[in-house]
């Protein structure tokens, strides 16, 4: 199977220190793969450089059944192009409805003069309803997003995202700040959404990976250390070193 994302002998500087060195991986069309490492270790610096906020020294970035190079795009057409990402920081509209944050996130066209013609459909209403029910929050569409709670922030966030119809989820640290409720409510919803389209989850909590199940790349110094599965990972004995310490 073609690989839907393809990262191949990228590396990049910033003032003499390689926050990226040599990495090459790929991500398969629905997969679920978490990306581990302390930090330091390039997790970051690889986001930016897929979404394009940052472009690499060295190296190329494949995207899609074409092998287009994402290096050629701005981050306006990678995230067209079906890449999205979601901070660690959820960043909704507070003052807004669930509701009102979701249609502000559909796919429609976004010229100045379609925005202000643009109104919702039915059919918009209802993608509304359906997203809102895939991330948890059907009887919270009406609320404001401020009232929500941290988790339930995160899965505004990622409706939001679902909204563009996205092929491949970025995720950072979804699992920080949440109750055990919430984060095992995370863990079913990137589990069911990587049933559809690619999901790439950077985390530190070693418990939340754990319970994805999922293949783990484990990232050290900007290069790949090891991947397999967080069993396989684990008795690795320069992941042990690096990673736990010991």
């Amino acid at each position: 199977m073609s690989a839907l994302l393809e990262v191949s002998g990228v590396s990049k500087s910033f003032d003499g220190f390689k926050a990226i060195n040599n990495l090459s991986f790929a991500i398969a069309e629905r997969e679920l793969r978490a990306i581990i490492g302390p930090n330091g270790a390039g997790k970051t610096t690889f986001m930016d450089i897929v979404t394009g906020k940052t472009r690499p020294d060295s190296g190329e970035v494949r995207w899609g059944e074409n092998s287009r190079s994402l290096l050629r795009m701005s981050e306006a057409q990678i995230a067209r192009a079906g890449i999205g990402r979601k901070f660690q920081r959820p960043t909704v509209f507070e003052d807004q409805s669930v509701e009102a944050n979701l249609i502000m996130a559909l796919k429609a066209p976004r010229g100045p003069f379609a925005v202000l013609r643009w109104r919702p459909s039915a059919g918009s209403r209802a993608r509304v309803q359906d997203l809102a029910a895939e991330v948890g929050l059907a009887g919270q569409i009406r609320r404001k997003a401020g009232e929500l709670s941290h988790g339930q922030k995160q899965w505004l966030e990622i409706g939001m995202l679902l909204a563009q119809e996205p092929r491949l989820l970025l995720v950072d640290e979804p699992a920080a700040g949440m109750t055990l409720a919430e984060r095992e409510q995370t863990t079913t919803l990137l589990k069911r959404l990587a049933e559809t389209r690619a999901v790439v989850v950077v985390e530190h909590d070693m418990e939340f990976v754990r319970r994805l199940n999922c293949k783990v790349t484990v990232l050290h110094q900007g290069s790949l250390l090891a991947e397999g599965s967080l069993d396989h990972v684990s008795a690795n004995p320069d992941v042990i070193e690096v990673y736990l310490g010991r």
